[in-house]
């Protein structure tokens, strides 16, 4: 696992010990990066079941500001620390153990809005729908902002959430990605 692109180009990712997560490939990171990118001029994103961080890292390495790094495993979060630091982007990064409901109730306390949201929520307990519905409620996305979503290849997730359209769906195998858009009149 490693960084495809930017500033960080080729680095070495921990994984997180065990086999709790499912790293995103490098090919499916590359497709991913292709359909919202590939590169940025800065932005805010949210890696809301980072694992070992490598989605945000890559978006950071693209050129994202910041990205906000959440996840409920005590050995995830130690690796995202690691790997921040390994890519020297501490500066950039904030990490928070905690699961997705509560992590979304405090970033909108926080009044944040995100130019790009990952979702990678383990493939057994599905919670995307549910997640992009408070996320549209609360406006945690920016106008023009994308919400990312992996999942399953067998998982067949609606046209429009909320306030969120589809704007791209791939398959990669076993792994699909669909990602929505929030384009509105403001």
């Amino acid at each position: 696992m490693r960084v495809v692109s930017g500033v960080c180009k080729g680095r070495a990712l921990k994984a997180v010990p065990g086999n709790t997560t499912r790293p995103t490939t490098d090919k499916v990171k590359e497709a991913l990066f292709n359909m919202i990118g590939p590169y940025f001029d800065g932005g805010l994103g949210l890696d809301l079941f980072a694992g070992s961080g490598g989605l945000g890292l890559e978006a950071l390495s693209r050129g994202l500001g910041k990205v906000i790094f959440v996840d409920r495993d005590a050995k995830a979060i130690q690796t995202i620390h690691e790997n921040i630091k390994a890519c020297k982007m501490e500066d950039k990064a904030e990490v928070y153990r905690n699961d997705a409901d509560r992590a979304l109730k405090a970033l909108i306390k926080r009044e944040i809005r995100f130019d790009y949201i990952f979702l990678d929520p383990p493939y057994k307990m599905q919670q995307l729908i549910s997640l992009m519905q408070k996320i549209s409620e609360r406006t945690l996305l920016t106008n023009g902002g994308y919400i990312i979503c992996e999942h399953s290849h067998d998982v067949e997730l609606p046209e429009s959430v909320g306030e969120f359209t589809q704007y791209k769906y791939e398959k990669y195998g076993i792994i699909a990605i669909t990602i929505y858009s929030r384009f509105r009149e403001e």
